[in-house]
């Protein structure tokens, strides 16, 4: 399952927003079971993972952490915990909770982005601003292949 481009759409009052016809093609092609959402582990921005690419997530978090690994727990318990359940409507809507909302910035426009096998949902002004920063892609990409043969 792969998501590749980004779309603009808006978020109602009651923070529904149409999950781009795109996107959902692909989850229906690929009989996606439902969606999980959390925010980003790094940004400032949500990630929308098919179910089983959650499940391999939390498969590969629980296969390196040690149940007596403080640590380890304590990063797979905040992992799982920042996670929501989601559902589409029949018209293909789905619902951000408050939370999320506030601690993205997200008041009505957004950007969904297709990242590998998850999309995430920006608020588009953060999103035009990650992507008008300098662009470095030529040199990250570089390096990654350089050291991963």
């Amino acid at each position: 399952m792969r998501f590749t481009g980004n779309i603009d759409a808006k978020v109602d009052e009651k923070g529904r927003v149409f999950v781009p016809s795109s996107f959902r093609k692909i989850l229906q092609r690929e009989d996606c079971q439902g969606l999980i959402m959390r925010r980003d582990v790094f940004q400032r921005c949500l990630v929308l993972y098919p179910q089983e690419v959650w499940n391999a997530q939390v498969d590969a978090i629980t296969a390196r952490t040690n149940m007596f690994d403080r640590q380890g727990r304590d990063a797979l318990r905040r992992f799982v915990a920042g996670a929501e359940a989601i559902t589409l409507d029949s018209g293909g809507r789905m619902l951000i909770p408050r939370r999320y909302l506030e601690e993205t910035g997200i008041k009505t426009d957004v950007r969904f982005i297709g990242v590998d096998d998850t999309i995430e949902v920006w608020e588009r002004q953060a999103a035009d601003a990650l992507l008008s920063e300098p662009d470095t892609l030529a040199d990250n990409l570089e390096e990654m292949m350089r050291s991963n043969p």
